[in-house]
């Protein structure tokens, strides 16, 4: 990354600052309501049987979910390179963790309440329709367990991972924060020891989760986007298909954390050097990389489908190109990819705060419509005239988002704002040079 961040505040002075702050009302009571909201619409829709309910509910699921888990996934990977940059903001995107739990439960209701309204094949499963690979593949039994097994085991190693980083900075600051917390902020606090040990053994302890974690995020996030997004088209297949889907949540992620570094550098005037131009840089360059990698699976995804030539393949990109769906599948390009690509080829657009809050509008909204055509055409085929895009789509898509900006509000008010531990001790530099936890001496390099 571009220079080196040694912003190294005096620690009474940071901790003050940040205290000082609390997430605005707009963000915890409005998200709140509109979420609320969102899912009364959806809970009305499913009540009377309306399909696209289900169909607006899924479709918001795969968006934000992904999003959030790889924002977790990213915060990991600093601690995988020991990166030095990122400690003054990684906290700013380590809070995206905050609607994981959420997503759980939405997972439990798609599972539970919605897989006969969602998955063409589910009635399909011992009637003989299917050949005998995918009859065993799409075994309910199999498929419930698959997915509890695959979110589960990522949901626990998300929140663990934050946990230990967040537990850091509340064992060295005084109590403070949402009350919701007071009781989980304690327990951090119980047995929180010196200062030099407790920042060895956390290290330690995040370098197995962090691994475990990219290992995990890979195959899981491939299962979930096999069941619940390609297997809504039976008949299709692709191995690039999983790395698609998880790598869209990871570059909105980056492009979100862009934005919201222009938001809280607004909110810190007292702290000038904890965000700089150095930062919009940096993750400005990491947003242009990942568009380019985004658009680099999706387009070897279509090329080798199309030189191959093979009808049980090529049908599904002929009816994303064609008919109904052609607006939505180019607006998902264009928006992801086209326009965030080349217009971050320069230093300027991603320090300019316009271009890139742009950029990363043009991002968001293109993820949305990339989840939308891998969903939509799935179900519907070539029996509509026009995208069934509407009330049902946008009135569940607020209740997520009001849920989504809910949770995180509430977790930056819950716990310190930035990495204070990692920003102020005398010892933060040590991790750069691994030593045993228990015995403090420094560990042999291939260890």
């Amino acid at each position: 990354m571009s220079g080196q961040h040694h912003y190294s505040p005096p620690r009474d002075q940071f901790v003050g600052v940040l205290q000082a702050k609390s997430m605005p009302a707009a963000a915890k009571k409005g998200g709140l309501v509109v979420g609320i909201l969102g899912m009364l619409l959806f809970a009305v829709g499913a009540a009377t049987g309306e399909v696209r309910a289900w169909q607006a509910f899924l479709l918001n699921w795969l968006f934000f979910t992904t999003i959030a888990s790889a924002a977790v996934m990213f915060s990991a990977v600093q601690r995988i390179t020991t990166a030095r940059w990122s400690r003054g903001v990684i906290r700013f995107l380590e809070g995206y963790v905050a609607f994981l739990p959420i997503a759980g439960v939405m997972l439990l209701v798609i599972l539970f309440g919605g897989a006969k309204h969602l998955y063409p094949w589910w009635d399909l499963v011992g009637t003989g329709e299917l050949i005998p690979e995918k009859e065993t593949w799409f075994a309910h039994g199999f498929f419930y367990a698959r997915s509890l097994i695959a979110f589960g085991a990522l949901l626990v190693l998300q929140l663990w991972y934050v946990y230990t980083s967040v537990r850091l900075d509340v064992g060295i600051t005084p109590e403070h924060g949402a009350s919701w917390a007071a009781g989980l902020r304690a327990r951090m606090r119980a047995g929180f020891g010196e200062e030099r040990r407790e920042l060895h053994s956390t290290h330690s302890l995040q370098g197995k989760l962090a691994v475990i974690m990219a290992l995990v995020f890979g195959f899981g996030w491939c299962v979930l986007a096999w069941d619940h997004s390609m297997s809504l088209d039976y008949h299709f297949f692709s191995t690039m298909y999983g790395w698609q889907v998880f790598m869209g949540g990871w570059l909105v992620a980056l492009m979100t954390w862009a934005v919201l570094l222009r938001w809280w550098k607004g909110q810190f005037p007292e702290l000038p050097e904890l965000i700089t131009e150095k930062h919009y840089h940096d993750v400005g360059k990491l947003s242009f990389a990942f568009t380019a990698f985004w658009g680099y699976l999706t387009f070897s995804q279509f090329l080798i489908i199309w030189y191959g030539n093979l009808a049980e393949e090529t049908h599904f990109f002929t009816l994303r190109l064609t008919g109904a769906w052609t607006t939505t599948t180019m607006l998902a390009a264009v928006l992801t990819f086209v326009l965030p690509f080349f217009g971050l080829l320069s230093v300027k657009a991603k320090t300019f705060s316009p271009t890139m809050i742009l950029f990363a509008a043009c991002s968001f909204i293109g993820l949305w419509f990339a989840r939308y055509t891998e969903i939509y055409p799935s179900l519907y085929g070539t029996r509509v005239d026009h995208a069934p895009l509407g009330f049902w789509e946008l009135g569940i898509f607020a209740g997520f988002l009001g849920l989504f900006a809910w949770s995180y509000a509430q977790f930056m008010d819950a716990f310190p704002k930035a990495q204070v531990f990692k920003m102020t001790s005398p010892f933060r530099d040590e991790v750069q040079v691994p030593v045993d936890p228990e015995t403090m001496e420094p560990l042999p390099a291939h260890e």
